[in-house]
């Protein structure tokens, strides 16, 4: 069972991030503010449920919540301040959006920077610990889904509505067939060196 909060007596906004081991597309993460003792058996770690509950859950998460939103970096981004500060910005930009301001914040994983004079605790695997961390990961992870079957619609080569970005054969066989895309992160290893003879296409 997860649990409903760290923090004791305080609006406490919980935080992941998704697409941050991606080839290419935007990070995307969330913010999620929940009621006091709130209880769903149904949240967890995103990655631990399927599809269909994932979407089933955003729903459930979105009408809850005292307040929630989606913060995003994009790929030019990353390719500027490196993937880590990225993501940290990603949900900073989602906390910014709240419509209320969180009195603490837990994140998941072991790296945040400071967000203001809000406190905050880094947890790691806390998205499967925290209700609000599950949440946050929930709408990253399906907002980011649909992001990334958008752009496929453009770029279908590279089979982004089964892989969503992340590194498969298939996905870097279709960078050395196709090139790099606008969306490809260019400061990632997007294939093998011994491989690296791909353009570059604006």
């Amino acid at each position: 069972m997860l649990k409903s909060a760290y923090y004791i007596n305080k609006v406490e906004a919980g935080c992941d991030e998704a697409g941050r081991g991606c080839l290419a597309g935007s990070v995307f993460a969330a913010a999620v503010i929940l009621p006091p003792d709130y209880e769903n058996e149904m949240l967890n770690d995103s990655k631990q449920l399927s599809e269909r509950k994932r979407y089933l859950l955003r729903s459930m998460i979105e009408k809850d919540a005292l307040a929630w939103a989606v913060g995003v970096v994009t790929a030019e981004e990353i390719d500027e301040i490196n993937i880590l500060n990225a993501s940290i910005l990603a949900m900073h930009r989602a906390l910014d959006a709240l419509s209320i301001r969180p009195e603490a914040i837990i994140v998941d994983g072991n790296r945040f920077k400071p967000y203001h004079d809000v406190p905050h605790t880094t947890i790691v695997k806390g998205d499967g610990k925290y209700l609000s961390i599950a949440a946050a990961s929930i709408l990253a992870k399906t907002y980011r889904d649909d992001y990334m079957k958008a752009i496929a619609e453009e770029f279908p080569q590279y089979n982004w509505m089964s892989n969503k970005g992340y590194p498969t054969k298939k996905h870097r066989a279709a960078i050395k067939a196709y090139g790099v895309s606008p969306h490809h992160r260019k400061s990632f290893t997007l294939l093998p060196p011994e491989e690296l003879s791909i353009d570059f296409k604006d």
